[in-house]
């Protein structure tokens, strides 16, 4: 198998509208709990006297590796059992193995498509409130860095959420202001709390 028959197996089985549908779920759950999980992270660290910009970017690519390697583990094997639960259903009713057919690749292919959708949400929702930390020093002193953190936070979940209310045909505002509202809360339990 070449990489250009991979690349248009990919390709073809994104355009399926049950495909599209769950790795957006997937990039958008797992997107929610990487913005959430950065933003605790870096209050928390900010909190707890840390003071250098770039060991709060060491500290958040690791919880960005962890979630990452969650979503794709996870839904590797969700998706690898649910396909494997159809495959065999199908056998049973054709009475023949599907193993190796372009419909046992296909599934292969679907389950690829969606475990990197489900890790790429977290590391990259994760990276985006991190952009700000490595200016620490330069461009924001670090309380300042916290705070563009939490505005970017706010900015990713919004446009998920206004995304989100598009797409289900109701008030995107609405849906992006209830989005943006929990990296707020966050904020404010993870202050609250040491306290």
């Amino acid at each position: 198998m070449t990489a250009t028959t991979s690349s248009a197996r990919i390709r073809r089985v994104f355009k399926k509208d049950d495909v599209r549908s769950l790795a957006r779920r997937y990039f958008i759950a797992n997107s929610f709990d990487g913005v959430l999980t950065s933003l605790g992270v870096i209050i928390g660290a900010y909190l707890g006297g840390i003071t250098d910009g770039l060991t709060v970017v060491g500290i958040c690519l690791g919880a960005a590796v962890g979630l990452g390697t969650s979503g794709i583990w996870s839904v590797w094997e969700i998706e690898r059992a649910e396909t494997a639960r159809e495959r065999h259903e199908l056998e049973s009713t054709l009475l023949t193995s599907l193993e190796g057919t372009r419909y046992d690749r296909e599934l292969r292919s679907e389950q690829f498509v969606l475990a990197l959708a489900a890790a790429t949400g977290p590391v990259l929702s994760i990276v985006f409130t991190l952009l700000p930390f490595p200016l620490e020093g330069i461009v924001f002193t670090m309380f300042q860095a916290v705070l563009v953190s939490i505005g970017l936070g706010m900015l990713w979940l919004g446009a998920i959420g206004a995304y989100m209310g598009h797409i289900s045909q109701q008030r995107w505002y609405v849906s992006a202001i209830r989005m943006a509202l929990a990296a707020i809360v966050v904020a404010v339990i993870s202050i609250v709390l040491p306290g």
